[in-house]
């Protein structure tokens, strides 16, 4: 289990706050999890507090997913499931990775 600072606490409370949930990924379990809608991200503590520790996702029957390309369409697949990205879903995700990283930034506001 990850012991985090004060700071790094006060990070996650902020997600929160925009509608971030904590999300448990067991096979990345020295990292934390969050979520909102239908993707996820990999946090990993720093100093002062939380950066990301691998490329935010689109969730696939809630698990992370890898965007691979299979002849002309792009699609989003965990294990034998896939699901095509659509402009939506691409759409989704960049929002997401967005407001994510401007709320990791150590000067996001916290209102």
């Amino acid at each position: 289990m990850l012991e985090l600072t004060p700071a790094q606490i006060a990070v996650l409370k902020r997600l929160a706050v925009h509608g971030f949930q904590g999300a448990s990924f067991p096979l990345y379990a020295n990292a934390v999890g969050v979520r909102k809608g239908n993707c996820a991200a990999l946090l990993g503590p720093v100093a002062g507090g939380m950066r990301l520790v691998a490329e935010p996702s689109y969730l696939v029957d809630g698990n992370l997913s890898v965007r691979v390309t299979r002849g002309a369409r792009n699609y989003f697949v965990w294990k034998k499931k896939q699901i095509e990205v659509t402009p939506e879903r691409r759409a989704e995700l960049e929002r997401f990775e967005a407001e994510l990283n401007e709320l990791l930034m150590p000067t996001a506001n916290l209102e």
